[in-house]
């Protein structure tokens, strides 16, 4: 809706007489565009007319008023669909009024695959919404187990299956290639379907024994193993009792890691408490499937200090199960005004029932007060690190002229092999440390450009700021400091490449290693200015060092990704018509994919499973 001239509260005013007397969500825009709040409403008229009392409203709502010069819509048949549409908007929009649970860190999922006669076990990270089986096909054909909080722990349990339950891990393109079974087979981590080595019944109950051990049904899983084994001692074949004996051993280890529950009787459940302190605020949660503790992870949300706890965990609660699945029990450290509505959005998302407790007795209320304690011993840490890393970036104000410590530093690197693959990085920190979830990565398109350090950055920066404007000044998104990885050539093609865009005003600060590379001797480089070097104990040194070399190993990260995804991709892949089974015929028949580019029509008409029109469709992909 477009906005009308005049104050904050007048533009407000202006949009009553059309509003509906129905649930919806609302956004509150400024000048530039930008969304500054997103709320839902039972009523939207009521709710927004209570913005136009400006004066019984609190100091943050009444800048926030005053500031919005426009307003959007979008009706709702349902509160609870609109509490679900308001925080998918503010994870997607991040306005600066909201309650913002920031965390650049993905949670970590046990995927069983679907689709396929020997499903594959892997680890997924990332949006539960985004799982994928493999490489191919339906991406949300798999069952999903999970939130785990730490991807080590994931990966643990991966190893500990495995070596219980013998399920493959490979991809469908790797299945479907083999010819005899891989080192995961000889080292009794997999029971090696691909060749035939079990067959599909057995199969699946190898992996209907991971779905019982993952759904908190462990201790029956193993009291059939110790049955099996007994079984096969009796019988004298101590060999078979011998491979009971270790999957027994494999799948006691995973429960001695997994076993640092607080009460087994919370069966599938998150606990989320919240502690404020020094105007921060840290949300500590458990996360618990079939009473097992599969980790912990402290959140601090943006929020502000006349905010209710509840409706900072409400808030926080909606946010975080965007994309990450719901249990069916949530505990939450302080009372929500709005229980009910919260618990009926969670199951309309879930599908299934959640409910929404605050406990005050009992074993429930242990956990929760477990968590309370761990929520306050991190937003301790968090303050003192906040403390340190602000003293830091003063440091470095003060080394570079600058007139205040910045808030935003961007550090820029470049990566190749003698041209191939070339990428360019961002990485971005800031008083909170490094903020992972603005890292950008630029794969460099312009082939003239490739093994070109100065074309490289030049092709980096342009992609960075050439839809910038002075709007995006204003927006949190705009680097106070910019730090490059390199010398006085690398600072000049930056200069020269940020002036053609019109933009002059960034400080830009080259970082050179010393004589022989010698860390501890680097030399700063700024416009106009001549190099700057920094004792070798200085700290704000070693905060530009720390700085420098993430850059440096996001680049090469992003490379080594980049070129193994370009190995790992086979000569066939991508033909139409040539599927995983065709795919396997072939390499069985030729030895390799360069064979099969190179092999002649009648070769490939000889090959078991391809039909001339597929020898023909071959021939004519790698040949002309």
């Amino acid at each position: 809706m477009d906005g009308v001239p005049g104050s904050g509260a007048d533009v407000i005013r202006a949009q009553l007489p059309t509003l509906p007397d129905t649930p919806g969500v609302y956004r509150m825009l400024a000048a530039d565009g930008s969304v500054l709040y997103v709320g839902k409403a039972k009523n939207l008229k009521r709710r927004v007319a209570s913005y136009t009392r400006t004066d019984g409203l609190p100091n943050r709502t009444r800048r926030m008023v005053s500031l919005t010069r426009s307003m959007e819509f979008v009706t709702t048949h349902t509160e609870a669909e609109a509490l679900l549409l308001e925080a998918n908007l503010i994870r997607s929009l991040l306005p600066p009024f909201n309650i913002l649970v920031k965390d650049d860190r993905s949670f970590s999922y046990i995927i069983i695959g679907k689709g396929h006669d020997f499903p594959r076990l892997m680890h997924h990270r990332g949006s539960a919404e985004r799982r994928g089986t493999s490489g191919k096909g339906n991406r949300r054909e798999s069952d999903l187990f999970g939130p785990y909080a730490s991807p080590h722990l994931v990966g643990m349990t991966i190893a500990a299956l495995q070596r219980a339950f013998l399920l493959r891990t490979c991809d469908d393109g790797v299945f479907a290639s083999r010819t005899r079974p891989c080192l995961q087979h000889q080292i009794k981590r997999c029971s090696a379907p691909c060749v035939g080595r079990v067959d599909e019944e057995e199969y699946a109950a190898q992996v209907q024994g991971v779905r019982d051990v993952l759904s908190g049904r462990s201790a029956e899983v193993q009291a059939e193993f110790a049955r099996h084994m007994l079984d096969s001692s009796d019988r004298l074949e101590y060999e078979d009792a011998a491979r009971w004996r270790d999957r027994i051993r494999a799948l006691t280890a995973l429960q001695s890691r997994q076993d640092i529950n607080l009460e087994d009787t919370l069966g599938d459940a998150d606990v989320l408490a919240l502690h404020r302190e020094g105007g921060a605020a840290c949300v500590q949660a458990f996360f618990f499937r079939g009473g097992r503790n599969q980790g912990t992870r402290a959140f601090f949300p943006r929020v502000d200090a006349e905010e209710e706890p509840g409706d900072i965990l409400a808030a926080f609660a909606a946010q975080l199960y965007t994309d990450t699945p719901p249990p069916g029990l949530l505990l939450l450290s302080d009372p929500v005004e709005s229980a009910e509505l919260l618990e009926e959005a969670l199951s309309l998302s879930a599908g299934r029932h959640v409910a929404v407790e605050c406990p005050k007795r009992g074993p429930k209320r242990r956990a929760v007060e477990h968590a309370q304690t761990n929520a306050r011993d991190a937003l301790g840490r968090r303050l003192a690190e906040r403390s340190t890393q602000a003293t830091l970036l003063e440091g470095v104000a003060r080394v570079f002229g600058l007139p205040d410590a910045p808030r935003r530093v961007e550090i820029y690197d470049t990566s190749h092999i003698q041209g191939s693959f070339p990428v360019g990085a961002m990485v971005v920190a800031g008083p909170e440390g490094f903020q992972r979830n603005a890292y950008r990565r630029f794969y460099i398109r312009d082939p003239e450009a490739a093994g070109n350090d100065y074309a490289m950055l030049r092709e980096t920066f342009t992609r960075r700021f050439h839809r910038s404007s002075d709007a995006g000044r204003d927006s949190g998104q705009w680097p106070d400091l910019v730090l490059i990885d390199g010398g006085l050539g690398q600072l000049n093609a930056v200069k020269d490449e940020l002036a053609m865009l019109q933009i002059t005003d960034i400080p830009l600060v080259a970082i050179a290693k010393g004589p022989d590379r010698n860390a501890g001797r680097e030399r700063f480089f700024r416009p106009g200015r001549p190099p700057l070097t920094l004792e070798p104990n200085d700290p704000v040194l070693h905060f530009l060092q720390r700085l420098r070399d993430e850059a440096h190993r996001t680049a090469i990260d992003s490379h080594r990704a980049r070129r193994m995804k370009a190995i790992s991709h086979s000569r066939i892949d991508g033909i139409p018509g040539i599927g995983p089974a065709r795919k396997k015929a072939l390499l069985h028949h030729f030895g390799s994919a360069t064979a099969v580019a190179s092999a002649g029509l009648k070769d490939l008409e000889a090959a078991p499973g391809i039909s001339e029109a597929i020898a023909r469709k071959l021939f004519e992909h790698f040949h002309g």
